[in-house]
């Protein structure tokens, strides 16, 4: 008997890419066959787990502006429902998860109607548009916080906090011990935050770094992510100040930044949270401000109401108000410390394998007998 097979539907945005590409390898681990379904924005997992072949589906979000807008969205919607329903005739997978997002309400949609197992997993502490409209029919609803507004849709019994899963090579760094900085010696500072944090952090956190104590200020060891087009004010910037930066619109290896960061000023989206605390690492959290029912807000609320970092509304970040969270924390090596400690109490490293676990529940029998090992 062939391996089962899941399909794994997500938008194309790293927010759901992240932890289906986690799930997906922690899937393949257990000896199912895994495909992806999402839009044309996806990319897939690329290089990293080519075995998974991708299937775009048409969709579009229901909130577009004006009639027309709208109209065509829905239009796209149902052609995405008449690909899932051939796709799944062809695919016939066992389970299908969704990670959120317009794109995965085709393939999900289709497997309800069809009577397939469905697995929702939400990200954020606020649950998203499309899993809300997916939830009452879903088998089960996984949930990265203990608290997800909206998700008393679903009953308790179908209901599992599993955390968020992240990328092997980020839940590792949690084995070593935070390290805080040593008297004298350099305080490293990682600001990350996608193009729309570059563009705010681009001009603010210099000028932030500006009003630090001197001492404080020339111990700064900063890895910072700007807009290609902001990178060169902001390196006169810093340079103005007598310090040297490291300033790249990506960096290919944010697991070391990561691994190596004192503090970060981010985002909040919700897969830098759970990068965030998988690894163990304070931060300063600007929400996005226009992010859809401000989950990044509650997101960051999630992670300061345990001390597990600081929020900092972008309305109320200027220059001296970033500038007084990043003396008093880099300035106390135990606060660091305590926030690093709560951070990490919040991760949960495993959550790969608690998804995965919950999508072995739902295979039928027959396919978990098909496993490696019999059921698992």
């Amino acid at each position: 008997m062939s391996a089962p097979r899941i399909l794994l539907a997500a938008g194309g945005t790293g927010g759901h890419m992240f932890p289906a590409e986690a799930l997906a390898h922690a899937l393949l681990k257990r000896g199912l066959a895994v495909d992806l379904a999402t839009d044309e924005r996806g990319g897939g997992f690329g290089d990293r787990l080519p075995q998974v072949k991708v299937h775009r589906i048409a969709s579009g979000g229901v909130a577009g502006k004006g009639l027309v807008a709208r109209l065509r969205n829905f239009a796209r919607l149902g052609l995405g429902f008449m690909q899932s329903r051939s796709m799944l005739r062809s695919l016939k997978p066992a389970v299908v998860v969704g990670f959120g997002g317009y794109p995965s309400i085709p393939p999900l949609t289709a497997a309800q109607r069809s009577n397939v197992p469905t697995l929702l997993h939400e990200q954020n502490a606020v649950m998203g548009r499309a899993n809300r409209f997916l939830a009452k029919r879903a088998a089960h609803l996984a949930l990265s916080f203990d608290q997800v507004k909206f998700a008393d849709i679903v009953p308790a019994d179908r209901r599992t906090v599993t955390g968020n899963p992240v990328r092997p090579e980020i839940s590792v760094i949690a084995d070593a011990p935070y390290a805080a900085p040593q008297a004298g010696g350099p305080v490293r500072l990682f600001v990350m935050g996608g193009s729309l944090g570059a563009r705010v952090f681009g001009k603010t956190v210099p000028e932030a770094v500006a009003l630090l104590p001197q001492e404080l200020r020339h111990r700064l060891a900063i890895a910072q992510q700007a807009r290609t087009e902001d990178v060169a004010r902001a390196q006169e910037d810093y340079r103005s100040l007598g310090l040297t930066v490291d300033l790249k619109p990506f960096f290919e290896d944010v697991p070391q930044r990561l691994r190596q960061a004192h503090l970060l000023v981010t985002r909040a989206g919700a897969s830098t949270l759970a990068e965030l605390t998988a690894a163990g690492r304070p931060a300063v959290m600007v929400p996005l401000p226009n992010s859809i029912d401000d989950h990044q807000m509650a997101n960051a609320h999630a992670l300061e109401s345990i001390g597990g970092g600081w929020l900092l509304p972008e309305s109320t970040m200027s220059p001296a108000a970033l500038a007084k969270i990043l003396e008093a924390a880099l300035a106390d090596p135990a606060r660091l410390e305590k926030a690093a400690a709560a951070a990490k109490s919040l991760g949960r490293r495993d959550a790969a394998d608690r998804l995965a676990d919950l999508v072995i529940r739902l295979l039928p029998q027959d396919a978990r007998a098909a496993l490696p090992g019999g059921t698992h």
